[in-house]
């Protein structure tokens, strides 16, 4: 069988959660099967990843939207993809790479839903009349496949929610993963120095893209109300726009100005550092507003950190509340964006259970092991590329 696996991201060009996974999908892919990765970006890019070819974007529309752009790297993969058996896209940014691929070669298309553009109108913002583009482009392609991959229940039920024509049989959850031999507990703390981080002391990390996804204003203003003897790591970078960018500037400094031990990096830092400092954590947070699942999570708690997140999409399947960290109630706006129908109210219970779990960093530390041992146990990238495996050969046999 040969599957070619469609992506926007791929080493070393990984921006988010979607690029690990498909990094470590197809890395697992390809122990049983011919696996051909398409991805964007200069072919020398990828000279040293022998599953990827990389395409660029059409010189021609340089000066265009970004989803345009897209739209050209997406159609340049096409031809390529001839000889393969089926073709698996990641997000919307290749969804049609996918789409037009089934048309052309008359194969089937699997896509899987890292995210879903009506749940992220703020991408307007970045977008303008793009937006309207990569909507059409998702549902398009949703509309044509023979299965998608929802990576968590909680995304499933988004799913149907926002694509009601879809046959649900078609939908099938296959959760996200960790390889545990990367992502695993280092007691050195050379990075931690680097940071000006005390190891000594208690910590509360979070890291994520500065997008309205991931709640970082919330968690920035619940910190006003938490211990100021416990250190804030703000692993976050990359601003979708320059409101956010400046809002989060402006959270920091208010919060630096009145407290101690808020560090804010804003680079993206290579794995060995992120796990030394999630090693490190007496808690780590995830403040999102949507979250189909959030491998995030489980890479902080392979490295040992118990996890405080918000009780939305897929985050639930992840964290067992008070056994693997704490969850955070939430109500939501339905209109999309995932607002809190109250914020204060938000921003108050996400500030009592960071609270609650530094408070008893010997609660913490039990937390974090059961949470290793279940990171480890559930959510294994073998077990995954199985299950992905078998989708793929009931797709085949049906037809």
């Amino acid at each position: 069988m040969r599957v070619d696996i469609v992506t926007r991201e791929f080493p070393p060009h990984v921006y988010g959660g979607a690029g690990v996974h498909v990094a470590e999908l197809s890395r697992n892919l390809a122990a049983r099967m011919d696996v051909r990765v398409r991805c964007f970006g200069p072919a020398d890019d990828y000279a040293d990843e022998p599953l990827a070819t990389g395409y660029p974007e059409p010189a021609g529309l340089a000066a265009g939207n970004g989803a345009l752009r897209t739209l050209g790297t997406d159609l340049a993969m096409v031809e390529d993809i001839g000889g393969a058996d089926l073709v698996h896209s990641h997000t919307w940014y290749a969804n049609m790479a996918g789409h037009w691929a089934h048309l052309y070669h008359d194969i089937p298309h699997v896509l899987s839903a890292h995210s879903l553009e009506p749940l992220r109108p703020w991408k307007a913002e970045q977008l303008g009349g793009g937006y309207a583009l990569s909507s059409w482009a998702e549902r398009t392609a949703y509309e044509g496949a023979a299965a998608v991959i929802a990576v968590s229940h909680g995304m499933r039920r988004d799913i149907l929610r926002c694509y009601p024509f879809l046959d649900p049989e078609r939908v099938q959850v296959i959760h996200n993963g960790i390889d545990a031999s990367l992502w695993r507990p280092d007691p050195q703390t050379a990075a931690l120095g680097e940071h000006g981080i005390d190891p000594g002391k208690r910590s509360i990390v979070f890291v994520g893209r500065i997008t309205r996804q991931k709640g970082l204003p919330y968690l920035l203003r619940a910190i006003r109300h938490v211990d100021p003897e416990v250190q804030v790591v703000l692993c976050a970078g990359a601003p979708d726009t320059p409101e956010i960018a400046a809002e989060v500037s402006g959270l920091v400094a208010e919060l630096q100005g009145r407290r101690p031990g808020v560090f804010w990096i804003e680079r993206m830092l290579p794995r060995d550092e992120l796990v030394q400092i999630l090693s490190h954590a007496t808690a780590f947070v995830c403040p999102s507003v949507y979250e189909p699942l959030g491998i995030v999570n489980l890479e902080a708690m392979a490295c040992g950190a118990p996890v405080v997140g918000t009780a939305t999409g897929g985050i639930p399947e992840v964290v067992a509340d008070g056994e693997t960290g704490l969850l955070v109630p939430i109500e939501q706006a339905q209109d999309g964006t995932g607002t809190p129908v109250d914020g204060e109210a938000f921003v108050r219970d996400l500030a009592a259970r960071l609270n609650e779990i530094v408070a008893d960093p010997d609660r913490a530390a039990r937390m974090g092991q059961a949470g290793m041992a279940r990171a480890r146990s559930e959510f294994s990238w073998e077990r995954i590329a199985a299950r992905t495996q078998e989708l793929y050969e009931r797709v085949l046999h049906t037809g």
